[in-house]
């Protein structure tokens, strides 16, 4: 019976254990959110009324201007695309499946940085109109100005559209074929059986597309920094940075979220009273509609547009640049920011990891709404745009290093300066944070399809929780975890906004020093190093590929 006891008693501190490390961390990532928004309601220099009188509502115009645009272009491209792909039979099309993923790898600030340098008027294709026409001046001719919202919205389309083609195309897999079927014979035609069938069915997973893309806008900095457009995301900096005026930095940021809540609360009001179920012909092979002609050739065309625009043309000028650069590889800069940022990277990705990993296996171990909170607390970092989130990152850790160093001075004399904030540790906090959800849904989804019944039988044999994960779970999940782990590396070596704010001085990543060097009209210097980024994001591009394509077969 004592034994029994002390066996109940063991387990109870071991949940206890998994209970308290969960919530600690869940509450350790939400603290950059809490301190934003406390920073917003006391400020040491409240400047509300000024910037409400004066750049706020420019910002917020701007913003949902840049959004609409994005989202209206991002769904035409996406949906287009995956329809197409999906459900229709033309040239080319085998390749198209994967290759409209591609614009994925590249980031919004690189293919700015790229066209601009095309298209501007000391660029390739002015100086070949003025060469071919014999123009003199600008005053000869009209050329559409690409620094202006306009391209700011043209840029970030090219790139963020694969949100909104992964889950389309995904949502079209997964429809029957009987119901595509039964509206043919009711007379619909392709286009009718499109708008009518298969949209409003996949309406769903567009809008969690829309949501992905609308955020990712807001988060953006680059562009909009390049392309002077007054957006809040720039708006943070120049109030931080230019303004040195924290509070009022956070004052944006806290309606940034707002903005970001309202944006997660439309894309769940969308769908929210769908219901929708796998039929029996789920798995059928789809045989799709022929065709043939003007129409397929001009169903290459739609598909190629976006892939050359936002894929062959940026990667083949960042080529040609790095050709004529690639001394630089044996460069002590470059290797040095480089080095930066794959150490960043892979040590945000294993952290993640860990963390991920408790959090998934804590409400494997627990299941309770009090675990489920923690777990959706954890993942508010996803939400939060890269400069808000610089910002939440650099509050509490200023404050823990003034503590500490005021403590310092008090008991020995000395100052320790600082120990967190303006260091590398910063950087990677708000990595963690910032992707962390990325990981604990990859991970959790692998758990789920391991039964309990191997818990039980792991913990009939004398195992605890944390020698099941080891020696169980961990070998069985292997493959999610590393997709993961492969993501967020990926996703941090190309996040600019939050690494740029919490660099040390004189401390650059290759993002970081694309952004310098690009900013300064020196693209060619910097190439080796954007194409780099580029290279290393068609990993995750891969891998998604091959996950929609494996989810049904069509001919």
């Amino acid at each position: 019976m004592s034994d029994s006891k002390q066996s109940i008693s063991e387990n109870n501190r071991y949940l206890f254990g998994w209970y308290s490390c969960t919530w600690g961390t869940a509450l350790m990532v939400a603290l950059p959110v809490l301190s934003v928004f406390y920073l917003a309601l006391f400020p040491k220099e409240n400047i509300w009324t000024h910037l409400a009188n004066t750049v706020l509502p420019v910002y917020i115009t701007t913003t949902l201007m840049l959004m609409l645009g994005v989202g209206a272009l991002s769904i035409a491209i996406g949906v287009c695309g995956a329809w197409l792909v999906t459900m229709c039979r033309f040239p080319g099309r085998r390749i198209f499946e994967w290759a409209l993923l591609l614009p994925f790898a590249v980031p919004a600030y690189v293919i700015a940085y790229v066209y601009t340098d095309l298209l501007e008027y000391s660029g390739t294709l002015q100086i070949f109109l003025r060469q071919l026409f014999g123009w003199q001046s600008a005053r000869d001719y009209w050329f559409p100005d690409i620094r202006t919202l306009g391209g700011a919205i043209l840029m970030l389309a090219l790139v963020l559209y694969p949100y909104i083609y992964l889950l389309a195309r995904a949502a079209f897999l997964e429809q029957s074929t009987t119901i595509h079927d039964a509206s043919r014979t009711l007379g619909c035609t392709a286009w009718q059986s499109f708008y009518r069938v298969s949209l409003p069915i996949a309406r769903p997973a567009i809008a969690v597309g829309l949501s992905l893309v609308s955020m990712e806008t807001i988060n953006d900095f680059g562009t909009v920094d390049y392309f002077a457009v007054k957006s809040m995301s720039a708006g943070i900096y120049d109030t931080w940075l230019n303004m040195s005026n924290l509070g009022g930095a956070a004052q944006i940021a806290s309606l940034m979220m707002i903005f970001v809540v309202i944006l997660i609360s439309l894309e769940r009001l969308a769908r929210a009273k769908q219901r929708q179920f796998h039929s029996a012909d789920r798995f059928k092979t789809l045989t799709g509609y022929p065709l043939k002609g003007g129409r397929a050739w001009g169903a290459t065309l739609l598909c190629a547009l976006p892939v050359i625009a936002g894929f062959i043309i940026p990667v083949s000028v960042l080529a040609g640049y790095a050709l004529n650069n690639l001394d630089q590889l044996w460069s002590s800069d470059f290797q040095l920011h480089a080095s930066h940022s794959f150490i960043l990277s892979g040590c945000a990705a294993l952290l993640t990891i860990l963390v991920a990993l408790l959090l998934a296996y804590s409400k494997r171990l627990h299941k309770s709404r009090s675990l489920r909170l923690a777990a959706r607390f954890s993942s508010l970092g996803y939400a939060m745009p890269g400069a808000v989130l610089a910002i939440g990152v650099i509050i509490p850790l200023a404050a823990f290093d003034n503590f500490v160093d005021r403590l310092m001075e008090q008991l020995l004399g000395i100052s320790t300066g600082l120990l967190l904030s303006g260091t590398a540790f910063a950087i990677i906090f708000a990595y963690v944070v910032r992707f962390l959800a990325v990981s604990v849904g990859s991970v959790e989804s692998s758990l789920n399809k391991i039964t309990e019944s191997m818990d039980m039988a792991s913990r009939s044999l004398g195992h605890s929780p944390l020698q099941t994960l080891v020696k169980v779970h961990l070998p069985l999940i292997k493959g999610g975890v590393l997709t993961a782990a492969l993501v967020v590396f990926v996703d941090c070596m190309k996040e600019l906004p939050a690494t740029l704010i919490l660099r040390p001085f004189n401390y650059d990543t290759l993002a970081t020093y694309v952004y310098q060097y690009a900013s300064d009209e020196m693209l060619e210097a910097c190439s080796l190093a954007a194409l780099l980024i580029v290279l290393v994001g068609i990993i995750p591009v891969i891998l998604l590929s091959r996950t929609i394509s494996a989810s049904r077969h069509s001919n």
